[in-house]
């Protein structure tokens, strides 16, 4: 687990899904109309007072890409520099699932492998030290 100074706790409550398949992975390019316009993460996003994490997630997930996914088990967990907790849960999805991107949040979908991941100066800060522990993980 990754941590920030302890007098400063987080400020913010976060969750992530991370889904796999065939060696790649679930990734979404943020809107123009959110935090960190543009930038490349794992779909997810803020969890709400009395909210589950797995709850949140996959409200989460429902509100920026239109499908339902089964949260599995928490894989890591960090708090940003922004004093955000992010929980990273690994999840599924059906193979027949249809991404229906809400343009509020979501700009583009795309399934990225991790090279393609660790090569991108678009990915946020925090992806990339979720994909060091992965790596460290593997």
């Amino acid at each position: 687990m990754s941590s920030s100074n302890d007098q400063n706790p987080p400020i913010r409550l976060g969750v992530v899904a991370v889904i796999e398949r065939r060696e790649k992975f679930l990734v979404i390019r943020r809107s123009e109309h959110v935090i960190a316009p543009l930038r490349l993460c794992f779909p997810g996003g803020g969890i709400e007072p009395g909210e589950s994490e797995p709850v949140a997630l996959r409200r989460e997930v429902e509100e920026e890409l239109g499908v339902a996914v089964h949260p599995v088990e928490k894989i890591w967990e960090c708090v940003t520099r922004w004093r955000v907790h992010i929980a990273w849960w690994r999840a599924t999805l059906q193979d027949s699932a249809h991404l229906v991107p809400n343009p509020d949040e979501v700009a583009e979908v795309l399934w990225m492998s991790l090279d393609e991941m660790h090569a991108s100066d678009e990915l946020l800060e925090s992806n990339h030290d979720f994909l060091k522990h992965l790596a460290a993980a593997r």
